[in-house]
């Protein structure tokens, strides 16, 4: 099957990729030149594992392509997916300009019957008034057809998230564009993967559920981290004795410095202002994200009691600044909070990301930080260290070269990575999140 994918970003990359590993022709078109001009070279635009190698594959085997014509790519193309970001406006909701805009394009441009799939997170009722958008710009009458297919790709695991899913979610109103997305589809068939078949609006709806239910279990963990440190208890065991519930589950139940990226923090937002829209307040979620909020401010508090409250020429380290391990993606991460806040108390922040130091050298908040060479460049002479991303070379710290490059010995781990006990033995003053 010929397919266009509009948009490069995280999601159209992994998903025309991935499309063309399942043996489709793919052509993925994006008006960033600097982009497509690095695709070209085979080389990527973004981070995350295995990728860059499935491209290279997918490129020399002929089914994979990039251009700057939206023209070109649509062609051939049966399926359109549009994955253009969909970013929070200044009033809470997810602004879709991008979306019509492609719309648009789509609409002066087609000249055979499309199906148009809206990959990117966009709010209930989206479809039909892209639907809408395509019908008022065409040059003549041309039948389409508008179909939901949210994305549930998780960075640093994204490849095996779309090889091997979950779940599959269609929104889609006629039986010929379901009969072409379940063709569409057909390998994940084979490893019987579910498909949930629906409305357009379901559709759209399950993607904001799905992410607003795991956001609120982060919050919901990071506030019993909170109560936990006051009352003795050990929140690692709390959460293990609650997601062996099958009701409950185990995932997402990490307490930590709370949820960044690219889709909770807007999500939610996007939800909630939904939600009020309609004459609603979605209390749950309106509670979510200002315990993520606050979650920062305890993390900030935490560091500052560790130091002895004075930060005024204090040295500290800090491991990670990904808001997660194995992406370069710095949108909302707590550490842009936290570190800006332990700057503005005068402490210097030296800091190392495998992946993550060009994205956060781009923010104007960091502005001021040390970027190291390694974990031990940035501890030395540090008073403090920071665990702020569990990478797993993080995970094995050779302590005994800690000691000896730093010049405290206070360890604060935001993710919980290491046992207490173990890091108290080796001399250090070791703090956690909702650890006695």
């Amino acid at each position: 099957m010929h397919i266009c994918v509009v948009g490069v970003g995280y999601v159209g990359l992994v998903t025309g990729t991935c499309f063309a590993e399942f043996g489709n022709d793919v052509v993925c078109v994006d008006n960033d030149p600097d982009k497509i001009d690095m695709l070209r070279k085979g080389e990527m635009p973004i981070y995350e594992p295995g990728l860059k190698e499935m491209v290279a594959k997918n490129v020399r085997e002929g089914r994979l392509r990039f251009t700057q014509d939206l023209e070109e790519g649509l062609k051939k193309a049966l399926v359109v997916f549009i994955a253009v970001g969909t970013p929070e406006g200044e009033d809470g909701q997810a602004d879709l300009k991008y979306v019509w805009q492609v719309g648009r394009s789509i609409a002066e441009t087609m000249d055979d019957y499309k199906v148009v799939v809206t990959k990117s997170t966009v709010p209930v009722g989206t479809g039909r008034k892209l639907a809408k958008v395509i019908r008022e710009n065409q040059k003549r009458p041309i039948e389409f057809d508008v179909v939901s297919n949210p994305e549930f790709l998780r960075e640093g695991s994204a490849i095996e998230d779309f090889m091997r899913p979950n779940r599959v979610v269609i929104g889609a109103e006629t039986e010929r564009a379901k009969a072409i997305m379940r063709d569409l589809y057909r390998p994940l068939y084979l490893i019987e993967t579910p498909f949930v078949i629906t409305d357009i609006a379901t559709s759209e709806m399950v993607k904001y559920a799905s992410n607003a239910f795991l956001a609120t279990k982060i919050s919901f963990i990071n506030e019993m981290a909170n109560i936990c440190e006051r009352v003795g208890a050990d929140v690692n065991v709390v959460a293990k004795g609650m997601g062996l519930d099958q009701r409950i589950g185990p995932k997402f139940l990490h307490a930590g410095p709370g949820f960044g990226g690219s889709c909770f923090p807007k999500d939610t937002s996007a939800i909630a202002k939904l939600a009020r829209n309609h004459d609603y307040t979605f209390r749950i979620v309106e509670a979510v994200m200002a315990v993520n909020r606050d979650q920062r401010k305890v993390m900030v508090q935490k560091i500052q009691n560790a130091l002895g409250g004075e930060l005024e020429g204090k040295v500290i380290a800090c491991l990670g600044l990904t808001f997660k391990p194995n992406t370069d993606d710095m949108r909302e991460a707590p550490s842009i909070d936290i570190l800006s806040a332990l700057m503005e108390q005068g402490a210097t922040v030296r800091a190392y990301d495998p992946v993550g130091m060009e994205e956060a050298a781009k923010i104007d908040k960091l502005k001021g930080l040390v970027y190291c060479e390694d974990a031990y460049h940035a501890m030395e002479e540090a008073d403090g260290l920071v665990i702020m991303t569990e990478w797993n070379q993080f995970r094995n710290l050779d302590w005994a070269r800690v000691k000896k490059s730093m010049r405290g010995k206070v360890v604060v781990d935001l993710r919980n990575v290491y046992p207490p006990r173990m890091v108290r033995e080796e001399g250090f003053e070791y703090h956690s999140v909702g650890r006695p």
